[in-house]
C-alpha cells in the first residue's frame, strides 16, 4: 500500500551520523503533517514514509543527496564590508538572518571576515550531512 498523495502525520527524531540530535517532533509533542511524496519533505524522508503503516516505526539513514543536498560552493558569497552595516562584528560560524529577494528572512552563516569583505554561506545548515531518522507513522489523515 502506498501513502503517496495522502496527508500523513509522523513523529520523528533526527540525528547526524555522530549521534548529535538536530530535531525532534517527539520533544515538541506535535507530529509533523504533510502530503506524502508531494515534495514537502526531503526526498529520503518522503520515500521512507511512502510504504509505512499506521503505528509502524522505522529507522532510516538518508545520504546527503537525498536530504538537503551536498554543499554548493556557488552559495558562498563574498560581500564588501559596509554593504550590510554591523555584519563585520558577527563572529565567524554564527548564523544571522538577512532579507532575501522576496523580503523573507534567509539564514546565512558567517564563514570569514576579512579587512574589506565578508564571506557568507547560503547553504542549508544540514547540507552535506547524512541524516538519520527514527520515524513513526502516527496517522493517515486522508
Amino acid at each position: 500500500m502506498s501513502n503517496a498523495g495522502k496527508r500523513v502525520k509522523t513523529h520523528y527524531i533526527g540525528t547526524l551520523d555522530d549521534g548529535t540530535q538536530f530535531d525532534s517532533s517527539v520533544e515538541r509533542g506535535e507530529p509533523i503533517e504533510f502530503v506524502c511524496m508531494a515534495g514537502q519533505m526531503i526526498p529520503g524522508f518522503d520515500a521512507a514514509v511512502e510504504t509505512m503503516l499506521v503505528g509502524e516505526t522505522k529507522s532510516v539513514h538518508i545520504p546527503a543527496a537525498q536530504a538537503y543536498g551536498e554543499k554548493d560552493a556557488g552559495l558562498l558569497h563574498r560581500i564588501p564590508i559596509g554593504q550590510i552595516p554591523g555584519l563585520e562584528t558577527v563572529p565567524v560560524g554564527e548564523t544571522v538572518y538577512l532579507r532575501g529577494p522576496d523580503a523573507q528572512p534567509m539564514p546565512v552563516v558567517i564563514v570569514e571576515v576579512g579587512d574589506d569583505s565578508i564571506l557568507i554561506d547560503l547553504n542549508h545548515h544540514l547540507a552535506g550531512q547524512n541524516l538519520n531518522f527514527e520515524i513513526t507513522l502516527v496517522e493517515i489523515v486522508e
